[in-house]
Parts: structure tokens; C-alpha cells; sequence
């Protein structure tokens, strides 16, 4: 009799409920656990940080804000969150797709509009980097009105190494995406990667046991097959298929490298940058 009670009681939640006791059940150690190590280990949050956690609609940025309802329930000093969704030129039904997880997941929006699709609709040479860099600029710049001093991206684990591989392979460069970062362009303000140690197979394992479909890539230029949009999706995908090749070999190859951007040998590199971007070559002082 226990135990019917228990499974009425279950099938009595919410959707956003289920979602929420999966995090603290289920799923603690995969998502909200490393989320927490994250924060802590990269000093992402500080005492009265005012956060906008920015939503694209897809499931990173999805459950990335139920992590950071979870991370309120447990405050160790105070900080605050807002949940910011930029509409850069969605189609009606993505629109409306977004709006509607939001409103089923309990998550309390500030929408606002921009036409950054339009505007990158002619450009040939490097779309998804203006528009990119166009939509971070609208984020921090909306965050900033909020009276936000920081903007969470959710970008994870899987995002780090394959920037890492696909920086080599195609920029002939040796870099990573930071945990965190102090913005150039808008005093005062710094982005955060909370999502850092979270892995991607455990975020589909997560929406899988909920039930959930969220947007899987809402941008129009993918949509509609443009050429550089599309070379560089091609590009991530080989490097993704790469890395998952060489990971049925060795298991420890994605850890390696992640690990390899926090085990660089200055004494081993042929030449780098500093903070103030100034090029170092080991010729420089090799003679003395």
C-alpha cells in the first residue's frame, strides 16, 4: 500500500519536478556534481554576483539553468541569476519550441529580440564567427542592463576538447576555451562556462530519461545550407568522429587531451603569446 502511495505521489510531479529530482537523484554525480566542481575549482561564482544564464533553447543551455535553480536551493553566500534568451531571428516554431520548454521546466525567461540573422544573411567570409561574436555582444550588452556582471554560457566538456583538436587541425594553433572570461569590450563584465566538466553523453542520457527534446541547432544557415555554415559543422563533426575513434583504442584520450592545455612546456614550444599578445620565440634568448 507504501508503495502505491509512493508511485501516485511520483506520477503526481510536474515535468519540472521530475526534471529537478533527476538532478538530485539520478543524475547528482554525471551533472550537478561536476557542475559544482567546476564552479569551484575555476572560482566561477563569487559572494553577489548577479548572473544572466544565457538560453539558446537547445539542451546545454536548457539544463544548464535548472543546474543553477538547483545551485540556489543550496546557497553558501549570497548571488543572484537571471535567465536570458536572445531571439536572434528564430523561425516561428523554434520560437515557440523554446518558449514552451521554458514555461515546462519552470524557467522564468527575459526575452528580447535582435535581427543579428538578417545581418549576417550576406556575409560570405566566416558567418558563424561574426554572428558569434554579434550575439555575445547583444548578450553582454542586455546582461549589462539587467544589472548582470557576468553571462553563463553553456558550453561542456566535449566543447573544450574538440576546440582544442579542431584549433590544431584547422588554425594551426595550440588553445582552449577558458572556464572563464573577462570581457574587452564591456567593462566590468565576465563570461563563465559552469557546464565545464559535464559531459555530453550525460546530458542526452539526462534529456532521454526525462522525456525531453529541445532545439538541435536553431541557426538559419544550417537550416538553409549555407556553404560556411556548413563547412564548418562538417569540420566539428570530423573532429567529434575523430576523437570518438580514437577514444575505441584508448580511453584515456579525451582526458589527455583536455589535460594537455594545463601541461604546456614553455621550454618545449617553438614560439607563443603573452596576455598583452606579444609573440615569444625560444630563439630569443636561446644563446643566452
Amino acid at each position: 500500500m507504501e508503495n502505491k502511495k509512493k508511485k501516485q505521489s511520483k506520477e503526481e510531479l510536474s515535468v519540472a519536478e521530475k526534471v529537478e529530482l533527476s538532478l538530485q537523484k539520478r543524475f547528482h554525480k554525471e551533472l550537478f556534481s561536476r557542475f559544482c566542481r567546476a564552479i569551484n575549482e575555476y572560482d566561477l561564482i563569487k559572494p553577489n554576483d548577479n548572473i544572466a544564464v544565457c538560453i539558446s533553447g537547445g539542451k546545454d543551455s536548457m539544463l544548464m539553468a535548472k543546474l543553477f535553480q538547483e545551485l540556489k536551493k543550496h546557497n553558501k553566500f549570497p548571488f543572484e541569476v537571471k535567465f536570458l534568451v536572445m531571439d536572434p531571428g528564430y523561425s516561428k516554431p523554434n520560437r515557440k519550441k523554446l518558449e514552451d520548454n521554458a514555461k515546462l521546466l519552470n524557467v522564468p525567461i527575459n526575452l528580447f529580440e535582435t535581427d543579428i540573422f538578417s545581418n549576417v544573411v550576406n556575409i560570405d567570409k566566416s558567418p558563424c564567427y561574426i554572428c558569434a561574436r554579434m550575439r555575445r555582444g547583444h548578450l553582454y550588452s542586455q546582461a549589462k542592463q539587467m544589472g548582470c556582471n557576468k553571462i553563463a554560457l553553456g558550453h561542456h566538456y566535449d566543447d573544450v576538447i574538440e576546440t582544442i583538436v579542431m584549433g590544431m587541425l584547422y588554425g594551426a594553433q595550440m588553445q582552449t576555451m577558458m572556464p572563464k572570461v573577462k570581457s574587452k569590450n564591456f567593462e566590468g563584465m565576465e563570461l563563465i562556462r559552469p557546464m565545464y566538466l559535464i559531459r555530453e553523453s550525460d546530458i542526452k542520457q539526462w534529456c532521454k530519461y526525462n522525456g525531453l527534446s529541445f532545439l538541435q541547432c536553431a541557426c538559419k544557415f544550417t537550416d538553409e545550407n549555407y556553404g560556411n555554415a556548413q563547412e564548418t559543422a562538417s569540420k566539428r563533426k570530423k573532429v567529434k568522429e575523430l576523437i570518438a575513434s580514437l577514444k575505441e583504442e584508448d580511453p584515456q584520450i579525451e582526458g589527455n587531451i583536455f589535460k594537455s592545455v594545463e601541461n604546456v612546456n614553455l621550454a618545449t614550444v617553438i614560439a607563443y603569446k603573452d596576455k598583452q599578445n606579444n609573440r615569444h620565440h625560444f630563439l630569443d634568448d636561446y644563446d643566452n
